[in-house]
């Protein structure tokens, strides 16, 4: 019996991946450049794919993962472009809002980064997590839960150093960004 193909709903996998190590290298050319490797390693060893192991996106997320590391190993480039696509919000807010998150994220370890990335970038309950890193599911919500205690005091700090908005700017609610995705 032939199994099935793994990368068969490319749309969504991609949009997935793509989340995942846009929330580890940033927004842009580089997530780009470093999900485009984590497609071509899947289509070179597509045959090495085995179901029993677990599904597709836990894969793919396995391979990024490594393409991930492999990114932080290679010397900084720096990108020319701008981004192609215009928010109807506050920008200035917006830009401040996601690069104090980032920030706050960069001072975290790999591994708490790599959870923050997995859950919120990649979309992952905490069971698939669990199940694609060989834990426990409890183990990785608590894990989860601590890596978000430290994350909200370095946001809410952050967020009060900030100057106030201009006259007519909305800033964003507390609440809104409490976890790095607003979710």
């Amino acid at each position: 019996m032939r199994q099935r193909d793994p990368l068969a709903d490319s749309p969504e996998l991609i949009r997935r991946v793509y989340s995942y190590v846009a929330y580890r290298l940033g927004d842009g050319p580089d997530a780009e450049d470093v999900t485009s490797d984590v497609f071509e390693r899947a289509l070179r060893y597509r045959d090495s794919y085995d179901p029993s192991r677990g599904d597709p996106l836990g894969w793919l997320l396995g391979i990024a993962r490594r393409c991930v590391d492999d990114a932080f190993r290679e010397p900084v480039r720096t990108a020319g472009a701008t981004p192609d696509r215009m928010s109807g919000e506050n920008v200035e807010a917006e830009a401040v809002e996601r690069l104090t998150v980032a920030a706050a994220i960069s001072r975290l370890d790999a591994r708490a980064q790599d959870l923050i990335a997995l859950r919120y970038g990649a979309d992952l309950t905490a069971r698939q997590i669990a199940r694609m890193l060989g834990l426990k599911t409890n183990a990785v919500e608590v894990a989860l839960h601590r890596t978000l205690a430290r994350l909200r005091p370095d946001l809410e700090r952050d967020r009060e150093s900030r100057p106030e908005p201009p006259a007519g700017a909305s800033r964003p609610a507390p609440e809104a960004s409490a976890s790095p995705s607003g979710k």
